[in-house]
């Protein structure tokens, strides 16, 4: 039994495709196939299931997973550990960023990680918030950015970096712009222009309107603060953003705390576990540059 053969069966079991696999640990599907065999073979049973067009883990597989995804963290902190000891972080680091988001100590913070430790292989994606905690939690992020409406996602640490109230904005000749005080129940009368489900602010803002069992009649969506805020701009609904994001159209759109969505629009940093040690180098540095960022526009 390889190391190898157990990275193919990892991944063939996370991606249910040996074509995807294949492309993931960058050889063919018939390598990826010959050496799931091969260790079936060894082990004297059948790990997949092929008799579908998505691949399945037997019973056998569902019993092997996780001690295969253990031997390949600790055959992967053999070297990390030898390179604490040389005061080297090699490997790579795979960060994630919730799509949409325009704060940029992040990448302040992976460039000093890069310039510190050059031998790490960066690399940084854009996803929903839900998919990217998914990805943190089976490992196949190692830190990521992520809006939410809960302070510790279940399972993971979490340093929450900006914990803002929802904020319904609109243009100056909005009825709502002539009301001091805006609730959940004053936005029902009109449309609604929000992020898409998988987003932090909006979790936050349909829990709202379900625990006061109100049906929100949303007709536009949009990944970037700056689309809705456009959007609204031009009358097509009212814009729900956090307190800074709607900062920044204040020449455009009239701003209103919702008086009665108490719970906070959170934007966290969130990881499995520090003991890989460029995880904890880069947390240093995202500490420091979000600190450094948020003092500054204090």
């Amino acid at each position: 039994m390889e190391l190898r053969q157990l990275e193919y069966f990892v991944a063939v079991a996370e991606e249910q495709n040996f074509t995807r696999a294949a492309g993931r640990v960058h050889i063919s599907q018939s390598g990826v196939s010959a050496q799931i065999r091969q260790l079936e073979r060894e082990l004297g049973a059948e790990l997949f299931d092929r008799s579908a067009r998505t691949v399945t883990l037997t019973v056998a597989g569902k019993a092997a997973l996780e001690h295969a995804r253990a031997a390949l963290a600790a055959a992967g902190a053999v070297g990390q550990a030898v390179g604490e000891v040389t005061d080297l972080i090699r490997g790579r680091l795979t960060v994630g960023m919730v799509i949409g988001c325009t704060l940029t100590p992040l990448f302040e913070a992976l460039a000093v990680f890069h310039e510190a430790h050059p031998g790490v292989e960066i690399s940084l994606l854009e996803d929903s918030s839900d998919r990217l905690a998914e990805g943190v939690r089976t490992g196949a992020v190692d830190l990521a950015l992520i809006g939410t409406a809960t302070a510790t996602p279940d399972g993971l640490d979490a340093l929450t970096i900006i914990s803002e109230r929802l904020i319904a904005a609109v243009p100056g000749g909005h009825p709502l712009a002539k009301q001091r005080r805006v609730t959940l129940r004053d936005l029902m009368a009109y449309p609604i222009v929000c992020m898409p489900p998988g987003t932090g602010l909006r979790a936050v803002f349909d829990q709202a309107c379900a625990a006061q069992s109100l049906q929100p009649s949303i007709t536009l969506q949009a990944s970037a603060a700056d689309a809705i805020a456009d959007l609204a701009a031009r009358g097509l609904g009212v814009a729900i953003l956090s307190n800074s994001m709607a900062a920044s159209y204040r020449d455009r759109l009239t701003a209103r705390t919702i008086d009665d969505v108490e719970t906070p629009a959170l934007l966290t940093l969130i990881w499995k576990s520090a003991h890989n040690p460029s995880v904890r180098e880069l947390l240093v540095h995202s500490r420091q540059a979000f600190t450094d960022f948020l003092g500054l526009h204090q």
